[in-house]
């Protein structure tokens, strides 16, 4: 791939239709979505220069933080210079000319099957778990068999061919999932150019009390802490490092003064990002209260 192919480049974890793929979409639209397989490979295709970018999905407010993500994403030495909110709107599709009437079983991810409860319900068919929503489109594509359907996007339904046999199935209407957008340089936001998310993870050092000391100064300097996620290191029980979401940018008064004492109290901090906070965040309950 050319050095100007790939800088028009997005990489995203799964099938081509997926919900990172529409929010690839979505977000840069004069961009080429690249398909990857697992998240270290959409990591990997940014780090060697086949993508510029790569979108990745952290999590879900129905389903809760996509699993293994926090401890691989700062492990990828690449850094979030974006994030975007993307509603998801699940799709029941099947095969041409099939109807409601003709569906026994629906195949997608356990997440999507589990969002759409009340559909699958209320028609007596068999959920069965596939690996993605996308690749669940596919699969029911190529067999062609219209007693068996899919959840997943319209553009997945595009993409294969299929029919939507019913719109918009998932049980909650709040059903959003937060993207991270990730490159190689760190292309940190300017000071005071808008709300602003700074992403950062770090290990406190091994004294009593040391997480509640070094998250003190985030209260009492002010800083609103947004995200605060641990994860084993290693394996190890007792080595457990911290992935943080806060407001703000680190040169901000208040928040300077609650990194510099997080960091005394830490043995191992790192910026992970500091970028525009989504129009989304103001619609979160209890903002500014």
């Amino acid at each position: 791939m050319s050095e100007a192919a790939a800088a028009r480049t997005i990489a995203f974890q799964g099938q081509p239709g997926a919900y990172s793929d529409l929010a690839c979409r979505r977000v840069f639209p004069a961009m080429t979505t690249l398909p990857c397989a697992v998240f270290e490979d959409a990591f990997a295709a940014v780090r060697e220069g086949r993508a510029a970018l790569a979108m990745i999905p952290i999590e879900n407010s129905v389903a809760g933080r996509v699993a293994d993500i926090h401890h691989l994403l700062p492990a990828s030495g690449l850094f979030i210079v974006g994030e975007w909110f993307l509603p998801i709107r699940h799709q029941l599709m099947a095969p041409r000319g099939a109807k409601l009437t003709d569906i026994k079983t629906v195949e997608s991810h356990v997440h999507a099957l589990g969002q759409c409860r009340r559909i699958i319900r209320k028609l007596g068919i068999k959920p069965i778990v596939a690996a993605d929503t996308a690749g669940s489109a596919r699969d029911v594509a190529e067999r062609g068999d219209k007693s068996v359907a899919a959840i997943a996007s319209k553009l997945a339904a595009e993409i294969y061919g299929l029919d939507i046999i019913a719109e918009d199935v998932e049980d909650e209407t709040h059903n959003t999932t937060r993207f991270v957008i990730l490159a190689r340089e760190a292309n940190l936001a300017k000071q005071g150019s808008g709300p602003l998310v700074t992403t950062f993870v770090f290990r406190v050092r091994n004294l009593p009390a040391a997480l509640y000391k070094a998250l003190g100064g985030f209260a009492t300097n002010g800083v609103n802490m947004t995200k605060l996620e641990s994860y084993m290191v290693d394996g190890e029980f007792f080595a457990t490092q911290f992935y943080a979401d806060v407001d703000g940018h680190p040169d901000d008064r208040g928040l300077a003064f609650a990194l510099e004492e997080l960091k005394f109290f830490s043995r191992e901090f790192r910026l992970v990002g500091v970028y525009p906070g989504h129009p989304f965040r103001a619609t979160f309950s209890g903002n500014g209260d």
